[in-house]
């Protein structure tokens, strides 16, 4: 007669152990799981209060005008993102984002700007394909220029940005004397990205869907190039790296040059979304695409996360905000949310970085 032998509480623990282990490396594997369950968890509690319980303006969420609202909003945020995640892929980061895509923008608009227009510069009337050419150029040199200060004295990304993030704010207060361009006072050329089109129910801007593109392009660049294997490499170990061929500082400055390309579509895309070139415009954009790459699951620590899961960091940071506003809460939540959401992404990155080869 056979028997089976009794489970001991090793057994169960062993069994628990080997379950989490699983999720661990899943998570390691696939770090967008998270930001994508975040995303959905709250999308059905939203979904919950507005359409089951009435919260609200929440039965409004789901709606056409609201979704493409939405989709619309992310768009600074989400381009500037793709830079900060291949910048912090590295294990740097660039807290300069904003203050160069704001510089890029002021520059743009102040080479295409009529003549007629009033406090011009000596650089206005320009051709507005030019001026948005040499917009990019400039913030691909400012990019540059973080590039080499870290990459040729050493300096971490973190004092060399802060840096320039002051440096880059003062120019364009210098500069362009704090004025706000209005879209009326530009070619329409420099609205580009403010085109909209209609598919189905939903409304798209063009600015959007260059968005989305830029992010099909760098994910393939990331995953099926030389180049970003090498970021990967140089952001999971630079010394391995270095040992293995790979001329760490040559991608080290690449990465911030390329960040500075991206900033530069971002400054174009801004001009668009805002119908304006303001110096004051989204303030508190450096921190925001911080949040969005944390969120999306990317490791602060480098070497690990997907440029999808910045993606859906983005979506989790204006779907919070819309939510709690149709919600009647105070703004005060939606940053509360935002930082417990930030704490416990790291929490959890922190975590998936024990895994076991």
């Amino acid at each position: 007669m056979s028997s089976t032998a009794p489970t001991t509480a090793a057994d169960e623990f062993a069994d628990k152990a080997s379950t989490m282990q699983k999720v661990q490396s899943s998570l390691h594997r696939y770090p967008w799981l998270s930001p994508l369950f975040v995303l959905a968890l709250l999308l059905v509690i939203f979904g919950v209060l507005g359409l089951v319980m009435g919260v609200g303006d929440l039965e409004n969420f789901f709606k056409p005008g609201t979704i493409s609202l939405m989709l619309q909003q992310t768009v600074i945020v989400g381009t500037l993102a793709i830079a900060q995640t291949i910048v912090i892929l590295t294990a740097g980061i660039d807290l300069s984002i904003g203050a160069i895509m704001v510089f890029a923008q002021m520059f743009m608009a102040n080479l295409a700007v009529y003549t007629t227009a009033s406090n011009v510069t000596f650089m206005a009337g320009q051709n507005p394909v030019l001026a948005v050419f040499i917009g990019l150029i400039v913030a691909t040199l400012a990019g540059g220029l973080n590039g080499f200060l870290i990459v040729r004295f050493n300096l971490p990304p973190f004092i060399v940005t802060l840096g320039t993030l002051s440096i880059f704010t003062a120019l364009t207060l210098i500069l362009f004397k704090a004025r706000t361009i209005q879209g009326k006072e530009m070619p329409d050329f420099m609205l580009l990205m403010s085109t909209k089109f209609e598919l189905g129910p939903l409304t798209f801007t063009l600015g959007l869907i260059v968005m989305l593109l830029l992010y099909v392009l760098f994910a393939y660049i990331l995953r099926g190039t030389a180049w970003g294997t090498h970021v990967y490499a140089v952001g999971d170990d630079p010394v391995a790296a270095e040992l293995s061929g790979i001329n760490v500082k040559r991608v080290l400055f690449s990465v911030y040059v390329v960040a500075g390309v991206v900033i530069g579509v971002a400054a174009w895309i801004t001009i668009g979304r805002t119908a304006a070139a303001s110096p004051n415009v989204a303030p508190e954009i450096n921190l925001e695409t911080i949040t969005a790459v944390v969120i999306g699951g990317t490791s602060l620590f480098g070497g690990r996360g997907r440029l999808l899961g910045t993606l859906l960091g983005t979506f989790i940071i204006v779907v919070l905000d819309f939510g709690l506003s149709l919600a009647g809460l105070d703004q005060a939540y939606r940053v509360l949310a935002i930082g417990v959401l930030v704490i416990a992404a790291v929490a959890v990155d922190q975590w998936i970085r024990k895994v076991k080869a």
